[in-house]
This record gives structure tokens, C-alpha cells and sequence, in this order.
């Protein structure tokens, strides 16, 4: 069975090691590296190339968020991609929306247990989006305060183009129905509200929701709303 590779960049000595010396006594677990600040962070990332970086996101040189910026724009035809798990004391909503915009994996406060923390990398490694419980709340919110930008007259992803492929935005092809099923989703809507608000049996709402999840390659209505907000197609 394959170790976990994980890094951790975090400017907080004792907090560093503690992750480490925990992460150290699990055997499914190999730390390949440690830095205290995002450009010995980077330069570090850039060497080990580890599974997932945990990623403090108030670093003194430069935060959290930034860095993940940074080490999502490298190729990675010449590095190999790494997650990123953000590790924060803070829950605001600018930095969380930031956070994942900027590429982030997965979201974890740092009040979490040891073992929600393996819990989140498990996830994360899996190619999966851990969210903490107060973390996808606001993702849910901002959410529902932008489905204005869904529209019903044609595909929220639209076909690959070159312009698309510039920018390696997905092409998830939703159609018009299921973009309507979308909207009403991150608006919280439950299967059986949809099905009356569009007139649709309860059955056919399950399954367009499971053929958007699909597309969206997210396993919840919540990380499709991260897969979202990951595009800037929530604002």
C-alpha cells in the first residue's frame, strides 16, 4: 500500500511539529518535508512534490492562499499535482470563497481532532473535497446569494474551445434542465420541492441531480458548489 506524501508549511513552530510528530505515528502516513513560510514552502513543494500539502493560511511572508495560487499554476507536465489542504483559525467568508478560487483541496479549522484531520486527508488523497461542517456553510451561502449568474438559456460549462483549453476550465456540457435543477439545488431546495417547482416526478429530479454530480465530478450539492466557485462561475 502507497504512504500518503504530505508537507506541511506552517509558520507556528510548535503547531508544525506537533502536526508532523502526530502525522509521523501513522503508518499510512510519510512526511516528506516542513517549511515556516510560503517561499521556502514553495521552493520545498516544488522538490518533494508530496500527495497533499497542509498549508497554514496566515504564513508571514505571504498567505496561505497565495501560495496555493502559486503551486496550482505550475505545470504540471514538470510537476506532478499536489492537493492542498488549508489549515486556518478563521472562517471568514472572503477567505474561504479566496481558498478555493485559488485551487484549495479541502478546508479544515484548526480546532478539528487529530482524527477528523486523517479523516480530511483521507478525503483529500481519494481526490475528494473534505469540508469542514462551518466551512461548507459558507460555501452554501455564497452559493445561494449568486445563482443569478445560472442562466436557463444555455449551458453554465460551456463547450471546450481554444479559449477554454487556455484557461483549463472543464467542459461539463450541463444541459438546460439540468442547470434549472442546479439552481434550484444551491438555492437548498430538497428533491421533492424541485419536483414541484418543475412540474417533474421526484424520481427524475434524482436523476438529474445524480447526472450533474456526475459531470461536476463532485459527490455532494456541496462540492459542486465548490466545483463552482474553484471556476469563478459563482462570482
Amino acid at each position: 500500500m502507497n504512504k500518503i506524501r504530505i508537507a506541511v508549511i506552517e509558520d507556528h513552530e510548535l503547531t508544525r511539529l506537533g502536526i508532523r510528530r502526530l502525522l509521523e505515528q501513522r503508518a499510512e502516513i510519510k512526511v516528506v518535508g516542513e517549511a515556516a513560510n510560503a517561499v521556502t514552502g514553495l521552493e520545498m513543494l516544488k522538490k518533494v512534490q508530496p500527495d497533499i500539502a497542509i498549508i497554514d493560511i496566515g504564513l508571514p511572508d505571504k498567505d496561505g492562499i497565495q501560495l496555493t495560487r502559486e503551486l496550482k499554476a505550475l505545470s504540471p507536465a514538470k510537476y506532478s499535482p499536489t492537493k492542498v489542504l488549508i489549515l486556518t483559525l478563521h472562517d471568514h467568508q472572503e477567505s474561504v470563497l479566496a481558498a478555493f478560487a485559488a485551487g484549495a483541496d479541502s478546508y479544515c479549522m484548526k480546532d478539528i481532532t487529530f482524527d477528523t484531520l486523517l479523516v480530511a486527508l483521507r478525503n483529500t488523497y481519494q481526490g475528494n473535497s473534505w469540508i469542514d461542517p462551518t466551512i461548507a456553510r459558507i460555501v452554501l451561502q455564497a452559493a445561494q446569494a449568486n445563482t443569478r449568474l445560472l442562466t436557463d438559456e444555455q449551458n453554465i460549462f460551456p463547450a471546450a474551445d481554444s479559449q477554454g483549453e487556455k484557461n483549463n476550465t472543464p467542459a461539463y456540457n450541463l444541459s438546460t434542465r439540468e442547470v434549472q435543477v442546479l439552481r434550484l439545488m444551491v438555492d437548498g431546495c430538497t428533491n421533492t420541492v424541485i419536483a414541484q417547482r418543475l412540474y417533474i416526478s421526484i424520481g427524475t429530479v434524482k436523476s438529474h441531480v445524480r447526472s450533474i454530480l456526475s459531470k461536476l465530478g463532485a459527490d455532494d450539492r456541496t462540492q459542486a458548489a465548490v466545483r463552482a466557485l474553484r471556476h469563478g462561475l459563482l462570482g
